[in-house]
């Protein structure tokens, strides 16, 4: 799954932090999504009324008290990252992703969607929400890499024997081997080794679900389709807390990281 919401959050807190000026956190973001603009849905309260272009958008916040961006990654029964209420969290969901915002005395909710006008124009429109003060509850960084190993150990011997490996091999190792040279990093400046270190084994093997869920079920019996699905489902879980933990695994004016 490519994040829309990932780059933000990086570059985002990259440029709190000092590591990357305005402009170069911008040009980062929109690299990889297009022109994004903020507060296509008007919401009373809000900041935005209005599609707001990025880099002005960044510079109201900030007047606003913005201090950290963190990145949401939920799905249907497992809402990561988000801290109501019931509209944030049913738009992220069905977004599989989000951001929230943390303002001055309050927090902002933002989800992302395709904007397509005509046959060349592709960017990414925010839909602002108003979202609870609580902070979300997230894994720390190295929670989350143990985790994502242990996981990984499972799911290796859950599917030994069961998986037909050899059907999607060759697209999963085609597809890692050339991640690197054909995509950019997941982090931003200023984020520490491990962080970068989890960010990429996440990103690699969430490459490897998507790859693997096409292929679920064929030539196998009940009983073996459901104990791959299975699989599959707690790896996507720990990877999923793995990209979150790595994303807030920044050292941000006033807050610590979490995690080294």
């Amino acid at each position: 799954m490519q994040l829309t919401s990932a780059p933000l959050v990086a570059w985002g807190n990259a440029w709190l932090s000092g590591h990357v000026g305005l402009d170069d956190a911008v040009d980062a973001v929109e690299r990889r999504g297009g022109p994004n603009l903020i507060g296509t849905v008007p919401v009373a309260d809000l900041p935005f009324d209005s599609g707001v272009p990025l880099r002005s958008a960044l510079v109201r916040l900030r007047g606003l008290g913005l201090s950290a961006f963190r990145l949401s990654l939920p799905t249907w029964g497992d809402p990561l990252g988000l801290v109501g209420p019931k509209e944030l969290n049913q738009a992220a969901i069905e977004a599989q992703e989000g951001v929230l915002v943390q303002l001055a005395g309050q927090q902002m909710g933002m989800v992302p969607s395709p904007d397509r006008r005509g046959s060349s124009y592709v960017g990414v429109s925010w839909a602002p929400y108003r979202a609870d003060p609580a902070p979300p509850q997230v894994p720390g960084l190295a929670e989350a890499e143990q985790t994502l190993k242990l996981t990984l150990i499972e799911v290796a011997r859950t599917l030994e024997g069961v998986d037909d490996i050899a059907a999607f091999a060759p697209g999963v190792h085609r597809e890692l081997g050339d991640l690197g040279g054909r995509e950019a990093p997941p982090l931003a400046h200023g984020y520490p080794p491990r962080a970068h270190r989890v960010a990429a084994q996440a990103e690699r093997l969430a490459k490897v679900v998507r790859l693997a869920e096409p292929a679920s079920g064929r030539g196998m019996d009940a009983r073996q389709a459901a104990a791959r699905s299975d699989a599959l489902r707690k790896l996507d879980a720990a990877v999923r807390r793995a990209r979150v933990a790595a994303h807030a695994a920044i050292a941000l004016p006033g807050h610590a990281p979490n995690g080294r």
